[in-house]
């Protein structure tokens, strides 16, 4: 079994409402509590990093999955929601992403293809697997063509 390792550095001060950082390979962030949730608001969150990992992976998968398919993409792109409930503790209770597909062609059964990849990519997407069962994810796309 081949694997691949990826590692992340971190750094905190205080307590509920500190600060810190982490570095990555590709990335290095401040990181506190979100505003919206009493926190400093400073840099970024655990929830919006999880909602970037869902939807990067579910954009690379996409990508990916359109390529195969042999349908010619002229622009794809992502507005992705994750939604929190406390009840009681607060948990991750959603994410929805809504991509648009603007393919080259307008031929209705490639934009139905696309359409279909689409809520396919999320099953295949490994993050998407990771949080299943405990995080619902949905997928709105749109599709059209230029």
């Amino acid at each position: 079994m081949k694997q691949h390792q990826f590692t992340l550095t971190g750094k905190w001060q205080g307590g509920r409402n500190g600060q810190g950082t982490i570095v990555t390979n590709g990335l290095e962030t401040t990181v506190s509590a979100p505003l919206n949730m009493n926190g400093l608001g400073i840099g970024t969150s655990s929830e919006e990093m999880l909602l970037g990992a869902s939807a990067t992976c579910y954009l690379i998968t996409l990508g990916l999955m359109l390529q195969k398919r042999n349908i010619d993409v002229e622009e794809l792109t992502i507005q992705s929601q994750g939604i929190l409930v406390e009840d009681p503790v607060l948990r991750y209770d959603r994410i929805i992403h809504r991509p648009i597909i603007i393919i080259k062609e307008n031929d209705p059964e490639m934009i139905q293809q696309a359409q279909t990849i689409a809520i396919l990519a999320e099953r295949n997407c490994m993050i998407s697997a990771a949080i299943r069962g405990n995080v619902d994810v949905q997928v709105e796309p749109t599709v059209t063509s230029s």
